[in-house]
């Protein structure tokens, strides 16, 4: 702004000092206009009159002065030049002229008698390029009066502004852990900029999601210490009510409840470490795997408590953690069987460029209310407390954490009996889809043949992260079910 005042004072002046200029030329134009006539009326006075400031002089053909204003009686000729190149008339600045003080604008102008050329000169004062003082004066004022609105304009307009900047900052400062559902002041947008207004909108969005993650870490920590003391409770009663009664105490079974409680707390502990690698982002080490065949060995490994329906395809592959997916189906595989009458159906399949993992059980199946809740940490609805009561809470939060970090997803969709919890992980490029096989396997029993060891292997060990349709073809042919 202060630029802009003085660019604008700049051009005011030089529009004055213009004005001025064109002013003192008409004035001398004037003057001339005057004497003319009376140099060839043969009238000229000796004292020549004058309205302004203006100086006048006039020589006769032999450059005597003939007349002269009131400031040039007795003075010699002002100037000696003429015009030049057969021009009537011709300017000089002179400082100062013959008999004058200053510089001044000296026109001299022929006049054609029959005795020969007499010469006028009009002397005015040199303009400058400002014009006069009264202008620079003017200048300066105008410049001062805009700098000062434009000034108390900026300080309002930034004071309105801050204001409420101040206000979100003051209530910033005062948010503690203790009190996290306080929120900034959000400011009108017609009182102050836009900007300021989104500002205090997004810190309060931040602060719902501190809150939020305040309240599920308190949730998670209440929830953690809580299954953490509950069998150290256990162990401890145990072993008061052993060392009480030594002697009346079956050390062997009380052995075996310490154990009990040790395996839990393992097992919860075990969880925690694994939630917190998952939340600290731990690199994972994907390999192109086979789904269908790591979950057939997967399945070959474990003891089931139901009959085990095995869809599979083949050739179904998947860019992956191993252990990691192998823990999403064990977890997945655990929960089914705490919840299964008698069936559980196992399927992958490749549907539209994506691996689908489902594991489908026939109990009462997942209230759609609780389809998202069962995914939070520690959680177990009624039934599954009824169940099973040596549950972390924890196996579900983990399935869904691990799918997330390799960029798919797990939810519980609609089936028409028990739950259908289904992962979804990107497939491998250039992947095909292969033929289905559905292979049913009863519960554990003699007829039950795992698959060989060497296959195994070869699905959770295979360093160079390369699964062959072959070999999962010849592993199928030499099981026999």
């Amino acid at each position: 702004m202060t630029f802009m005042c003085l660019g604008l004072s700049l051009l005011f002046l030089m529009y004055v000092g213009g004005k001025e200029s064109d002013n003192a030329l008409q004035r001398g134009l004037s003057a001339w206009g005057d004497v003319e006539p009376l140099i060839q009326q043969e009238r000229l006075p000796p004292v020549l009159p004058h309205e302004h400031d203006e100086v006048i002089q006039v020589l006769d053909p032999l450059d005597k002065v003939a007349a002269a204003s009131s400031q040039l009686i007795g003075a010699p000729p002002m100037a000696t030049f003429h015009p030049m190149n057969g021009k009537l008339s011709g300017t000089r600045i002179l400082c100062p002229p013959a008999g004058l003080a200053g510089c001044s604008t000296v026109t001299s102008i022929n006049v054609d008698q029959p005795d020969g050329i007499w010469s006028i000169y009009v002397a005015t004062p040199t303009v400058p390029w400002y014009g006069n003082t009264t202008a620079v004066l003017l200048a300066i004022g105008t410049s001062l009066l805009m700098t000062a609105a434009v000034t108390a304009w900026v300080f309002r307009d930034i004071s309105k502004a801050v204001e409420p900047v101040s206000a979100i900052q003051r209530q910033l400062a005062d948010i503690t852990a203790t009190h996290l559902e306080r929120r900034v002041p959000v400011p009108d947008a017609y009182k102050t900029y836009e900007e300021v207004t989104v500002l205090a909108e997004t810190v309060n969005d931040t602060l719902d999601r501190l809150e939020a993650a305040y309240e599920r870490l308190r949730r998670f920590t209440s929830d953690a210490s809580h299954d953490l003391r509950s069998p150290i409770t256990a162990m401890r009663l145990h072993l008061d009510e052993a060392l009480a009664y030594p002697k009346d105490a079956d050390w062997s079974q009380v052995a075996t409840k310490v154990m009990a409680g040790v395996d839990r707390l393992q097992a919860i502990v075990t969880d925690l470490l694994a939630l917190a690698r998952l939340d600290a982002g731990a690199p994972l080490n994907g390999e192109p795997t086979d789904l269908g065949v790591l979950a057939a060995a997967e399945l070959d490994q474990r003891t089931h408590g139901a009959t085990i329906v095995r869809r599979l395809e083949d050739g179904v592959c998947v860019d992956c953690d191993r252990l990691r997916i192998s823990r999403v189906l064990v977890n997945l595989l655990d929960n089914a069987e705490r919840h299964a009458t008698s069936r559980i159906t196992v399927t992958v399949r490749a549907e539209d460029g994506t691996a689908v993992l489902e594991v489908l059980d026939d109990g009462d199946g997942v209230a759609t209310a609780d389809r998202e809740r069962v995914f939070e940490r520690f959680t177990r609805l009624d039934a599954a407390r009824d169940r099973d009561s040596g549950g972390t809470g924890l196996g579900l939060a983990i399935a869904r954490e691990i799918a997330h970090a390799h960029g798919g997803t797990l939810t519980i969709e609609d089936s028409e009996r028990g739950a259908r919890f289904v992962l979804r992980l990107p497939q491998c490029p250039g992947a095909r889809e292969t033929s289905l096989q559905t292979v049913p396997t009863p519960a554990d029993g003699p007829n039950r043949h795992p698959w060989p060891d060497w296959l195994r292997r070869a699905v959770i060990m295979n360093d160079r992260g390369q699964i062959s349709k072959g070999v999962a073809s010849q592993a199928r042919q030499q099981s026999r079910w």
